[in-house]
């Protein structure tokens, strides 16, 4: 009867302790792409640089005499390489946004593909 016992201990032990969840999320991320073809000024560039940018580089604001509200205002650091070169914290620039974290790297890439395709205003 003590054998039975202990068998029926020793394999509730076995079953109780082999119990466990796994979330598939934490086990297997999901890998995440940056996409960044088809870049468009409205759908993908003004988003980014409402979050990042216009709290001081609006007309309102104009921190450091830069504005880049609108379109016109920020083809024109685009086309003198201010835009990209601050935000990718490269040398002879001051790096943007100051006084915070480098942007990711998925969103600098939009902008330089944005950037690479024209930098159009659609």
């Amino acid at each position: 009867m003590k054998r039975y016992i202990l068998g029926i201990l020793w394999v509730s032990t076995v079953m109780i302790s082999s119990c466990y969840y796994d979330n598939e999320e934490t086990l297997y991320p999901q890998v995440r792409t940056c996409v960044t073809d088809s870049m468009s000024y409205a759908g993908d560039i003004l988003p980014i640089l409402d979050n990042s940018c216009l709290s001081c580089h609006s007309a309102a604001a104009n921190q450091g005499g830069v504005t880049i509200e609108g379109y016109t205002s920020v083809k024109t650091y685009v086309d003198n390489d201010l835009l990209l070169k601050s935000i990718k914290h490269e040398s002879g620039v001051s790096p943007m946004p100051k006084n915070a974290d480098q942007l990711d790297s998925c969103t600098i890439a939009k902008v330089e593909a944005w950037i690479l395709q024209g930098a159009l205003n659609n």
